[in-house]
């Protein structure tokens, strides 16, 4: 399935920003920022199952914002991305 992930961490303490870090650690371990807070992941239901976990246990509910967007398939029909888009072809052959 294809997610985008988008949060909002409150950054005003330093807890704050060691949350942000460890949130954007967690999205990047399985997808691609597109943004600064935004991240597209291509998973299977148990590694969303492991990615929803994680970052519900990261966030603090009272002051964060974590949104997880089930995106329609396939992409290319209902995504339209103007200016910068270095999107990553999850179906490709990895090129090291």
């Amino acid at each position: 399935m294809e997610i985008l992930v988008s949060y909002d961490v409150s950054t005003e303490t330093a807890a704050g920003r060691r949350r942000l870090r460890r949130v954007a650690k967690i999205c990047q371990g399985f997808g691609q920022r597109v943004q600064k807070s935004v991240f597209e992941c291509s998973l299977d239901d148990k590694q969303y199952a492991r990615l929803e976990h994680q970052l519900t246990r990261e966030i603090d509910k009272e002051v964060d914002s974590l949104r997880i967007y089930r995106l329609r398939e396939p992409r290319e029909q209902y995504i339209h991305s103007f200016g910068v888009d270095n999107r990553t072809d999850f179906d490709g052959p990895l090129i090291l």
